[in-house]
């Protein structure tokens, strides 16, 4: 019987062990047998990835992270079919997928081929350093940027096909009613969608998403088409976070922003999204943009209880990423004086690293206007609150988890308390 293990919340890879080592031995036969080394017609690395090569091999500490954190893998998954074999091996592979389009059939889900090939070697000693440190983290932006400048090319959407992300399985997945929720045109190649990215950055159509009292300030609205993982109240400015358990440091979510201190003692919504989840951002409430920018973080680190001895991944380690992942983090100055300043911060997660804010510092919003998106997927967001604002949540029947279901964007999730 298939082993179910947990490391998939949101489902971006298969639930399945079984499935799961089949399609990462898949990929790595296609290419040892089409690219089986560096010197091999078409073996040359992508000037991102090399550069990512050259740092390795000369730098000492990278050095011994990326032979540690292979070393570090238990033996009984060293010699299966699907392991990667070292760092060599890891870079020809991400050399190879990242002029690939994320894959979507009716057997297979695999929609983070790098998070997959790096699976068990983060869940290591060696992979915990290596993907803190800053220099790693400066090249694996560099190589996720090229993979998403290829997935907003044209090239991107041979899987946008019937038999790939418009199969009857993904269709449902994506929600069902896909051609009444989005704007898109059936009738055109590719349902009119121009690359990997236009698709995966679809826009709504006018009312698929009515927004939950609209004249009412009180009411506070899913920020992102997501699913209620935790609330947490009395939130520390400094916390063990990687410590099972102490979820929240504030000053390091709010990257050390100088308005950390109004939220000492306050609360904090976190909701994570699916691959097949909407990914753009809406405001929770009426109000105006203090402050919004990116502030730069870690892709590929998770925590040590998250081993992979254990067979996990960032997915169950959804408050421990957002003290550190890249993410966008957006100000807003509520209407309602019983809110006051609130904090959106939307987080990005290995491969679905790009935030992009599409509002200004200044502007006035209304609750449910777009104020940003992930390209190439999403991944988490967070609400915060000050303290002294009482919240009433309307998890709409779920139980805050990694099993929880989405809640469709611009729905009620809390009301002030005034």
């Amino acid at each position: 019987m298939a082993q179910r293990v947990p490391y998939c919340v949101g489902e971006w890879l298969p639930s399945d062990q079984v499935i799961f080592d089949q399609w990462a031995q898949k990929l790595i036969e296609e290419l040892d047998k089409t690219v089986p080394s560096e010197t091999s017609p078409g073996g040359k690395l992508h000037p991102v990835v090399q550069n990512f090569k050259d740092a390795i091999e000369s730098n000492v500490e990278l050095a011994i992270f990326f032979n540690q954190m292979f070393a570090n893998i238990p033996t009984k998954h060293k010699n299966i079919p699907s392991q990667i074999r070292d760092y060599h091996h890891m870079l020809r592979l991400i050399n190879h997928v990242i002029t690939r389009a994320p894959e979507c059939n009716d057997n297979m889900w695999a929609a983070l081929p790098i998070t997959a090939i790096l699976f068990r070697p983060m869940g290591t000693i060696g992979g915990y350093a290596a993907f803190l440190n800053s220099k790693v983290n400066f090249h694996l932006k560099n190589i996720l940027n090229a993979w998403g400048e290829f997935l907003k090319s044209p090239k991107s959407c041979y899987v946008l096909t019937t038999d790939g992300w418009f199969s009857a399985t993904a269709m449902k997945r994506l929600g069902g009613n896909f051609e009444a929720n989005f704007i898109c045109d059936p009738s055109k190649p590719h349902y009119g969608f121009t690359s990997w990215d236009d698709f995966f950055t679809r826009e709504l159509r006018p009312n698929a998403r009515p927004v939950a009292y609209p004249d009412d300030h009180k009411v506070i609205i899913s920020a992102c088409e997501a699913a209620p993982f935790k609330v947490q109240m009395d939130v520390a400015q400094h916390a063990t976070f990687w410590i099972k358990g102490e979820a929240y440091n504030l000053k390091f979510m709010l990257a050390d922003d100088p308005l950390v201190d109004k939220f000492v003692g306050g609360t904090v919504y976190q909701a994570y999204l699916s691959e097949s989840s909407y990914h753009r951002w809406h405001s929770p409430v009426d109000g105006k943009i203090v402050k919004a920018y990116v502030a730069d973080g870690t892709y590929y680190s998770v925590p040590l209880i998250d081993s992979c001895e254990n067979l996990t991944n960032p997915r169950t380690s959804q408050d421990y990423l957002v003290n550190v992942q890249t993410r966008a983090l957006i100000f807003i100055e509520a209407n309602h004086p019983c809110i006051g300043l609130m904090c959106f911060i939307a987080v990005g997660m290995t491969e679905v690293s790009s935030c992009e804010i599409t509002i200004n510092e200044g502007q006035r919003v209304q609750k449910g206007q777009q104020t940003g998106m992930f390209h190439y997927g999403g991944s988490t967001y967070c609400l915060i609150f000050q303290s002294g604002v009482e919240l009433e949540f309307d998890f709409h029947g779920e139980t805050p988890g990694i099993t929880a279901k989405n809640i469709l964007i611009n729905s009620r999730i809390a009301a002030v308390l005034e």
